[in-house]
């Protein structure tokens, strides 16, 4: 049958994964603002992560698509690039797939027990009710 300690043992085991988890990702407070062809194009990245602004200039357009397309890659690379250095932790991500699997299997066995505790109450009950 699987006990109480064994329950507690699983459940410390999976705290002791979350606990080593980054509290939280630091948050992007600022705008993040970048540019890109000689400050020909400029990329707003809001605090959401996602993109506020792309603004450009005639001469920019004139480069044609592909350098158009290519100096557009850079900008936007660098935003996100400047936007992942300011909210990393600096932390180890713990791999949420193995407390996953830690959670299942103690629901699993949770299960279990609660099942044989329902069946030996019931048998309780029908010992109980059958001797009177």
């Amino acid at each position: 049958m699987f006990g109480e300690d064994q329950i507690a043992e699983q459940l410390a085991a999976t705290r002791e994964v979350l606990a080593r988890a980054p509290a939280s990702a630091r948050a992007q407070t600022e705008p993040i603002a970048t540019e890109a062809a000689d400050g020909r194009i400029k990329i707003t990245l809001g605090t959401d992560g996602r993109f506020e602004r792309i603004k450009m200039s005639l001469s920019a357009l004139k480069d044609g698509p592909e350098a158009l397309v290519e100096q557009l890659k850079l900008g936007l690379n660098d935003a996100l690039d400047q936007r992942a250095a300011m909210t990393d932790t600096g932390e180890p991500v713990p791999d949420m797939e193995a407390v996953n699997e830690k959670l299942a299997d103690l629901q699993d066995a949770s299960l279990r027990q609660f099942q044989d505790m329902r069946s030996s109450i019931s048998g309780l009950m029908r010992g109980l009710n059958g001797s009177r």
